[in-house]
């Protein structure tokens, strides 16, 4: 990550936590008053092969100790209503400005796998991982909805699992890398502002 990067997520991290700090708030009063606590899920991510990062996000799924990989397929069932609409809306991810700030991630980027995906596929993360993971990217504007139509099938952890290693990682990491080997400072405003209003940049 550049320098000039660090000091625009940065920045912006700082003003949008204190414009949204509101929204902010009124999220986590929703959670805690429909759905009880826990009000944030925390997850282990990895920002870089060996350097693992606590990933924050509002709860949005009913608790399960034996959770284990990616998310949907056989876990939609465990979405709540309120999860639901924050999950539509991305209301879920606003947590994650705390981990822009302290550097876990960019703003853009390939989304942190789990730890799990970087050790069964070492090589692949090691060149995806080379960049700064971030909170959105090329991959997940352009994949996120063939992603959870390719899961919704899926039954049991099994299914999801094998789905999702064999048709949804190889995808999400051509894209990344495609979108690392000519990001701008401007490319990467373009995909925030598609993410806000759902559009896919092209160009």
């Amino acid at each position: 990550m550049t320098p000039m990067k660090r000091a625009l997520d940065l920045a912006s991290a700082l003003v949008l936590g204190i414009v949204l700090l509101p929204l902010i708030a009124g999220v986590a009063l929703a959670i805690l008053l429909r759905d009880g606590r826990p009000v944030l899920y925390r997850s282990e991510r990895m920002k870089a092969p060996g350097q693992p990062v606590m990933l924050l996000k509002f709860r949005t799924m009913t608790p399960d100790r034996a959770d284990r990989g990616v998310s949907g397929g056989d876990k939609a069932a465990r979405i709540t209503p309120t999860g639901a609409f924050l999950r539509r809306h991305r209301l879920d991810e606003l947590p994650q400005l705390w981990n822009v700030l302290r550097g876990d991630l960019s703003f853009v980027g390939p989304r942190p796998p789990l730890r799990r995906y970087v050790e069964m596929f070492p090589d692949l993360y090691a060149e995806v991982l080379k960049s700064r993971p971030g909170i959105t990217g090329m991959a997940t504007l352009v994949f996120h909805h063939r992603e959870e139509a390719l899961l919704a099938g899926c039954t049991t952890p099994e299914q999801t699992e094998a789905v999702y290693c064999r048709r949804c990682v190889p995808v999400k990491a051509r894209l990344d890398l495609l979108y690392a080997a000519r990001r701008t400072v401007c490319s990467d405003f373009k995909l925030m502002v598609a993410t806000v209003f759902r559009r896919i940049p092209l160009h």
